[in-house]
């Protein structure tokens, strides 16, 4: 009588939770984001996925934008070089990314911000 004893290998592959999805709108994202340095793309992905991934977003990486109604900011920072990358919510959980740009001021550009409010509009008018 022959006996096979065999090991089974379990990979277990954990999955993470994701708490929202992003999206893009049209081209005003990628337009952005190919522009970028290696570097820069790179800490513009892991903030994107620290978005989904965790359920209490800190200011550091994601703040509304005061006197707008729904715009948020989502804060990237590599060495000294500053990226803003406009933002807003579609469904609750749905992040609906729009424009990007380097920030060079200490206070965001107001054309930059209405560029943002006009994206959202657009897309909110598309959605009628």
């Amino acid at each position: 009588m022959l006996y096979f004893s065999a090991t089974l290998l379990f990979v277990v592959v954990a999955k993470k939770h994701r708490y929202r999805s992003i999206i893009f709108y049209r081209d005003y994202f990628q337009d952005f984001f190919i522009r970028q340095r290696d570097k820069v793309k790179d800490k513009i992905i892991w903030t994107l996925d620290l978005i989904e991934e965790i359920p209490q977003i800190p200011e550091t990486y994601l703040k509304h934008i005061e006197n707008t109604e729904g715009l948020y900011e989502i804060r990237i920072q590599v060495g000294s070089d500053i990226f803003r990358v406009f933002c807003f919510f579609d469904k609750g959980q749905l992040v609906v990314l729009a424009n990007g740009f380097q920030k060079k001021d200490q206070k965001t550009p107001k054309k930059e911000i209405e560029s943002a409010l006009k994206i959202k509009k657009q897309y909110e008018d598309e959605k009628k």
